[in-house]
């Protein structure tokens, strides 16, 4: 009895998913099919296919996937709280080392770049 309600459930939720999405591709067409309509001005448009598109996630909330990327957001907020961020000094001593490695990385790189073409300017013969 148990493993049908299960089935039950689980049909249920691909039903709401299937609804959310048409829901959101109802609204995306509304909002292109109504561009030419006079009277349904940009404003309008916009707030009406946001409408739409919170109700999707509403719905989709209802879900067992829903519930479930709701709980994975809570953790990961939780998870961002236990972070040791940097202090202002070390981001800005990180930062200024990462653009003078690029600048020595770059300038190796053109010398390189530059050298080759000299090479092969020599041994085409070509003046340059």
């Amino acid at each position: 009895m148990n493993a049908q309600a299960e089935n039950t459930s689980k049909a249920f939720d691909v039903v709401k998913q299937g609804l959310s999405l048409i829901l959101v591709v109802a609204g995306v067409t509304g909002f292109y099919y109504f561009s030419d309509v006079p009277g349904f001005t940009l404003l309008y448009r916009v707030l009406a296919l946001v409408a739409i598109i919170l109700i999707a996630i509403a719905v989709m909330f209802t879900t067992e996937a829903g519930r479930n990327i709701w709980q994975f957001a809570l953790e990961a907020k939780q998870e961002v709280r236990k972070v040791v961020w940097p202090t202002r000094e070390e981001t800005i001593r990180t930062t200024l080392l990462v653009f003078g490695m690029v600048f020595i990385v770059g300038l190796i790189l053109w010398l390189l770049d530059w050298g080759l073409l000299v090479a092969i300017k020599a041994l085409t013969g070509q003046e340059g």
